[in-house]
């Protein structure tokens, strides 16, 4: 009996197999020669290859957004812009996908003609977890929103506050009497209180009370909460959500403080949109046309004439909480630095105040916003505040849609370069503002500039192309809504202030070193400090 021949399979190899045997190294390698290979690609792409590739710019701007994003986090992204445009010119790119500008042509078509949507950078600021106008990105969305609250913001409604806000300054001027000129007094703070019970009062109806608790030496939590959020802002924008709340629970008092700053101020809103509806319910209001109404009271009653989203009481705690940082941190900022020019610039303190006396014989009655505008210097010296310090000079940023309506292709025309759907543009004020052809010596504070000199061919001319340069509250669609509010604020407190008071500062405590500009969106003094003496003028 014979046996069958044995038959030897022999089976492929498992690539599987194969790659067990590789040994750590060999991979380490490979993944180190992938991950070089796929820089190096992208290098190559963004640098000769990329749509933008012809735009003036430093390379490694265009190489990587982290350039750029090593200026932000030392706040210095408006000033490394501003040289960026000094150096290159009025168009550069400065990330791989980002491209600004300084052209007023240019703004206005991206801001005003085509209303380019905003870029994601802006969900750095939402509050209460939740979008407001300012972090809602659609334009068209933005817009749904706007009419909720845009009606409060009118100049006729607003100036029936004005009452309201001339008290506010009157705890002010007896606050810096109280101190006799005798200690310095820190601006950020005492503007900050001044502000929130400004603000109270047109969103909310009452003041908060923060005045009343700076007086007493007290610590407003609110007050407080509103300082601390730009800078929860910044540093959530750099964690991933799903560490942030760990992150919140480092063992650092004044850490938690920060973190709680969003639930700080939307328990204080929610409790006044609950007693406001309350007192809603309980009696029902009929307002006649041209009363004045606070905006919680607006937005819940068009709430209930409305079943559009935007309109729900989570939106209204967010956009509420909107206006209080925006309105609070950018206008403090604004004062500390105009009352520190005039600590600096006696020829200035000097010349505004001889203009306050002529219409404010009794220091302690501040005339109608209507009369203040109608002093030309105390107006010069707010626009050129405005101008040097704006509280908001940083990137307007914006994204090119696939379709605009001056092309029927694809992409946007800026300046002769092409750019693609998705390219992150914008301009920034800080820049608009240092135009050397439009504002002469743009970094000299000179109030005089804004006056008309008579006989002088081409004045309305200049005048006005200043004016359109002029941007701190933003430009287009998405102006900052309080802009009026914040008019109003700005002209009553310099001329109440200034009329009483000589304004001085201690070189030691305050200079050119401590008032240096950092911006992180908005700007503050390096110390985030402005320590000044008030001395009460003789009669």
């Amino acid at each position: 009996m014979s046996s069958s021949p044995s038959v030897l399979l022999v089976h492929p190899p498992s690539y599987s197999n194969a790659l067990l045997h590789i040994p750590p190294t060999s991979f380490l390698v490979l993944a180190i020669t992938a991950c070089c290979l796929y820089i190096c690609g992208t290098c190559v792409y963004n640098l000769f290859l990329s749509p933008l590739a012809a735009i003036p710019g430093p390379w490694y701007a265009a190489v990587s957004d982290f350039w750029l994003t090593t200026h932000v986090a030392r706040l210095q992204q408006c000033m490394t812009i501003q040289a960026l445009f000094e150096r290159y010119g009025p168009v550069v790119r400065v990330g791989p996908n980002k491209v600004v500008f300084c052209d007023l042509t240019t703004m206005r078509s991206v801001y005003c003609v085509h209303k380019f949507d905003k870029s994601p950078f802006y969900k750095a600021l939402l509050t209460n977890n939740n979008d407001h106008a300012m972090t809602t990105l659609p334009h068209a969305e933005h817009a749904a929103r706007r009419k909720a609250y845009a009606p409060h913001y009118n100049l006729p409604h607003l100036t029936q506050f004005q009452p309201d806000v001339n008290d506010s300054v009157i705890k002010v001027l007896n606050i810096l009497e109280n101190q006799q000129g005798k200690t310095s007094v820190s601006c950020p703070e005492l503007f900050r209180h001044l502000m929130v019970d400004v603000i109270s009062t047109t969103v909310f109806g009452s003041r908060s009370g923060a005045l009343d608790n700076y007086a007493m030496g007290i610590r407003d939590v609110l007050s407080q909460a509103i300082c601390d959020f730009p800078t929860r802002g910044i540093v959530r924008s750099f964690i991933p959500t799903s560490v942030w709340s760990i992150v919140c629970r480092l063992p650092s008092e004044t850490w938690r403080r920060i973190c709680n700053s969003d639930n700080t101020m939307a328990e204080f809103v929610r409790g006044h949109i609950e007693d406001t509806s309350a007192r809603m319910q309980a009696a029902p209001i009929d307002h006649e046309k041209g009363d004045r109404i606070p905006l919680v009271q607006r937005m819940l009653q068009n709430r209930v004439n409305s079943a559009h989203d935007s309109l729900s009481v989570q939106n209204i705690v967010s956009e509420c909480m909107g206006h209080l940082v925006a309105g609070v941190d950018t206008t403090t900022t604004l004062l500390s630095y105009l009352f520190w020019e005039l600590s600096r610039r006696k020829d200035i303190m000097k010349h505004l105040q001889a203009e306050l006396e002529e219409h404010m014989a009794d220091r302690h009655v501040v005339p109608d916003f209507a009369t203040l505008c109608k002093m030309p210097y105390l107006n010069a010296f707010i626009k050129e505040g405005m101008r040097v310090y704006g509280p908001a000079p940083s990137l307007l940023e914006r994204v090119v849609p696939s379709t605009t309506a001056s092309k029927i292709d694809d992409g946007f025309d800026m300046m002769g370069y092409a750019l693609p759907p998705g390219t992150v543009v914008g301009t920034q004020a800080w820049s608009m503002h240092r135009d050397s052809e439009v504002f002469p010596s743009p970094e000299t504070f000179l109030p005089e500039r804004w006056l008309s000199v008579e006989g002088t061919a081409g004045e309305d001319e200049r005048l006005n192309r200043m004016s359109q340069h002029l941007m701190p509250f933003g430009v287009g669609s998405r102006v900052c809504g309080g802009q009026n509010l914040a008019q109003i604020v700005l002209r009553v407190a310099v001329a109440a202030i200034a009329c009483n008071f000589d304004i001085s500062a201690n070189s030691s405590e305050t200079n050119e070193h401590t008032m240096r500009i950092k911006d992180a969106f908005v700007i503050h003094p390096a110390t985030k400090e402005c320590k000044l003496t008030f001395a009460l003028r003789k009669c």
